[in-house]
């Protein structure tokens, strides 16, 4: 079940759902807006020449009011929003849509976690020809909460858990099993 407004009010209201700083015009009928950051993370593509999956990616930090992303370009960002979730709520982030109709898509996980506590990285892309000029402050994407059936039993305590700012891929601290045999 998709959470509306008036659910929505009522849980920061309590505590029950954090989502700050926040004012009434961030509230929309069935989402939260949330808005640019001013902390961007962009890959240094001069000091690597692949990205592999089990390295560290180096990034370069860019800390601004304002950025501009060129064509065909990607970049990472943050909201400026911190928000935790209960153990029975998870989230959908999703760009707005004036945003995609500028060409500028929200290539985002997508998913928050029951349980996450952070701000929300956000993975940027330019599909337009012409650049993007992005400010922080600027609504950018809104958080679509839905209710789960059940209290999750395990709760999110992965990697980002409790991030602040714009955090890069953590990829290569997974512990995936690779090369399983099939039975």
């Amino acid at each position: 079940m998709i959470l509306s407004d008036k659910t929505l009010k009522k849980m920061i209201a309590d505590k029950r759902l954090v989502c700050e700083p926040i004012d009434d015009q961030s509230i929309q009928p069935a989402s939260i807006d949330c808005r640019l950051g001013n902390h961007f993370l962009v890959v240094e593509d001069n000091e690597m020449h692949v990205i592999n999956m089990d390295e560290e990616i180096k990034y370069r930090e860019i800390i601004s009011d304002n950025i501009t992303i060129q064509p065909h370009s990607f970049l990472l960002a943050t909201t400026q929003e911190y928000v935790e979730l209960p153990n029975d709520l998870t989230a959908f982030v999703e760009g707005r849509s004036s945003i995609g109709r500028i060409g500028l898509f929200i290539q985002n996980a997508g998913w928050v976690d029951p349980g996450f506590k952070g701000q929300i990285t956000l993975e940027l892309y330019n599909a337009s020809s012409l650049p993007i000029r992005l400010l922080s402050g600027k609504r950018i994407c809104q958080l679509v909460f839905a209710k789960m059936d059940d209290i999750a039993d395990n709760p999110y305590t992965g990697k980002y858990q409790g991030q602040r700012n714009t955090v890069g891929s953590r990829l290569h601290q997974d512990k995936d099993r690779v090369n399983l045999e099939v039975e």
